[in-house]
């Protein structure tokens, strides 16, 4: 027994021992940092480089935590399925006292279960989305400079499970997080550092982590295949498409238009090449492809390409087009989807955050009863567009099958016709 009793002893020391050469070869001091705008400017750029936006929207984020919890996190709603061993429980973030609980599939009264899943989301949610709760309440925010460069501590003064915890992120140079060092309760060791950088896109528009690797024993955190998308918006962008027939919108060959009488078009769809007309000038436009356009001057062709020509006729056919298609590009690369509510019905948002002439445009469409676009309003940065309406109206139904409009009318009587309307 005495034997027993010194190789347990001999094991606390070495323990002690161990801990206490990591501590004084891991540890280090909480920086202190700069307030003030500067850090604040350095936050929103984070924010921007991770789409920070997108994730507002999202309606639903799904992953698991080192296979042990996983989460279905119904994010507008303020709910979470939290499920863990033959637990589940369906978490109500603001009222928690409201959640329900299952074992076995049984439903049951077990606070101590709510308080558990509770604890588990705090802390797992946080290894999915931290960069996106710099801005939270109660946190605080500074500059420190790590190797001649901006890092970004952010500290919790209050709320979550652990307040009093500090981050401090480490940004690449566009402002991407690539890892963070922190100083946290539940650590003994202050700066132990972990890495963002195994990211992945999801449908929601912004990027989620599939792992972190922590400088303490290589400790790996497993994120599973996380997830975030915005089903709700999608179903009723969906039934949009329906209700225009955006199928037969894309086996559509030949659309033909013109623009408040100004330009004229001729839009080889099939081939992506498009005759674009206004006062003597035409211009065969090859948008994927701008060197194969070609000129012409009261239809006698231009030998030599003048490139603001061309640059001029895309622009007029991203812009005109917009005002013939939209609504048949609403899954389209780039597009963010939202539901917002209008006089008490659905609808939809979209902002544009790559491609066309003005990326970063936002449109509220406005429905009729069988979800045909019938207004939307206009959030166009570069023009100072805030809400600006305008009306979807005259739809025909084109030789192709596909809807499309032949009028807009918006401010004090304004009107801007698109012509004698051809899909074919």
């Amino acid at each position: 027994m005495r034997k027993f009793f010194k190789i347990i002893g001999i094991l606390v020391v070495l323990l002690v021992v161990t801990f206490l050469v990591i501590f004084f070869s891991k540890n280090e001091a909480l920086p202190t940092g700069e307030k003030g705008e500067k850090a604040e400017e350095l936050a929103q750029k984070m924010l921007s480089a991770i789409n920070h936006e997108a994730f507002e929207n999202a309606e639903l984020l799904e992953w698991s935590f080192r296979g042990t919890n996983s989460y279905k996190w119904y994010k507008q709603q303020g709910k979470v399925e939290v499920s863990w061993n033959e637990n589940k429980v369906i978490l109500n973030t603001n009222s928690p006292e409201q959640s329900e609980v299952y074992v076995k599939g049984e439903k049951v009264t077990n606070n101590e279960l709510i308080n558990k899943a509770q604890a588990y989301f705090n802390n797992d949610s946080f290894w999915l989305i931290a960069p996106h709760k710099i801005m939270d309440n109660g946190v605080e925010r500074s500059i420190v400079k790590v190797n001649d460069k901006d890092a970004l501590m952010v500290t919790y003064t209050s709320g979550g499970t652990t307040p009093g915890d500090s981050y401090l992120w480490m940004l690449n140079e566009n402002y991407f997080p690539t890892s963070y060092k922190m100083w946290t309760n539940i650590i003994p060791i202050g700066g132990v550092e972990a890495t963002w950088n195994d990211w992945k896109d999801t449908e929601a528009g912004f990027k989620l982590p599939t792992k972190h690797t922590a400088n303490l024993f290589d400790l790996s955190i497993n994120m599973g295949d996380p997830k975030a998308s915005t089903p709700k918006a999608d179903a009723l962008a969906s039934k949009i498409l329906k209700a225009i027939k955006h199928d037969a919108y894309k086996t559509t060959e030949n659309i033909e238009w013109s623009f408040g009488g100004r330009r004229s078009y001729k839009w080889n769809k099939k081939d992506h090449i498009v005759e674009v007309k206004w006062d003597t000038t035409k211009v065969i436009l090859h948008p994927n492809n701008l060197e194969k356009s070609t000129i012409y001057f009261n239809d006698n062709l231009i030998k030599t390409k003048n490139e603001d020509i061309i640059k001029k006729a895309e622009a007029y056919f991203n812009n005109d087009s917009f005002w013939l298609v939209a609504p048949h590009k609403l899954f389209e690369p780039g597009i963010l989807r939202s539901v917002k509510e209008v006089d008490g019905k659905e609808a939809l948002l979209v902002k544009y955050t790559t491609g066309g002439t003005t990326p970063g445009d936002s449109y509220l469409w406005i429905l009729d009863e069988n979800y045909v676009p019938k207004s939307y309003k206009m959030y166009v940065p570069s023009m100072k567009m805030e809400g600006v309406p305008s009306t979807w109206e005259d739809w025909i139904t084109t030789e192709s099958g596909t809807l499309l409009p032949k009028m807009h009318r918006f401010g004090n009587n304004g009107e801007l016709s698109m012509g004698d309307v051809k899909a074919y």
